[in-house]
């Protein structure tokens, strides 16, 4: 813009921001509200019902869980095998007892609290039972697994304790599972065989 310009010319990005900072005030203000016409208050109102109903089964769940984990944790000093079987019944129930709608829920927290259900009845020296409750953790929790302190599969270690005469020694070979119980399954099918 040259000094011999017109008035108007000058006035013009004067007036071009004013329209860009009221657009854009209105646009803020517009956006601040919320239209209220789409929203049905009852469907909120059943998806809290649905919520409280949920964290309400997990408490439950979670109070049984801790029973049952604090009598495990006292019979695994003992030899009581009834105490052990004991202890596994009981954090089975509460499984059970969660219900289907819940079955999506801390998933991870469950499969390890069901674990303990396999390894209970093996001390208990049910194994009928735990490998009934090693297939329904598997049924629980289709396609997923626990890793062992020792870097191992859940799944696998407690398939082949639980099914030794009947694993092969292609089973034993692939299976993800501690190396001394590895050797151990080998040693079981060469005595077997031989």
């Amino acid at each position: 813009m040259t000094k011999n310009a017109p008035r108007d010319q000058k006035r013009r990005p004067l007036k071009s921001r004013k329209y860009y900072a009221l657009l854009f005030i209105g646009a803020a203000l517009v956006s601040g509200c919320q239209v209220n016409g789409t929203t049905n208050i009852a469907e909120g109102i059943g998806f809290r019902q649905a919520r409280f109903v949920e964290v309400q089964a997990m408490n439950d769940y979670r109070a049984c869980r801790d029973e049952a984990l604090i009598m495990s944790r006292s019979y695994q000093a003992s030899d009581g095998y009834g105490r052990h079987l004991a202890s596994a019944r009981v954090m089975e129930s509460c499984e059970t007892n969660l219900g289907p709608e819940i079955a999506g829920i801390a998933t991870e927290e469950r499969m390890q609290a069901y674990s303990t259900v396999v390894h209970s009845y093996i001390r208990g020296g049910d194994i009928v039972a735990a490998r009934k409750a090693l297939d329904r953790f598997k049924q629980a929790f289709p396609s997923r697994d626990l890793i062992l302190e020792n870097g191992s599969s859940f799944i696998d270690t407690y398939e082949l304790l639980l099914n030794m005469s009947t694993s092969s020694k292609y089973q034993i070979s692939v299976a993800n599972i501690n190396p001394d119980i590895r050797d151990e399954a080998r040693r079981f099918q060469f005595w077997r065989s031989n």
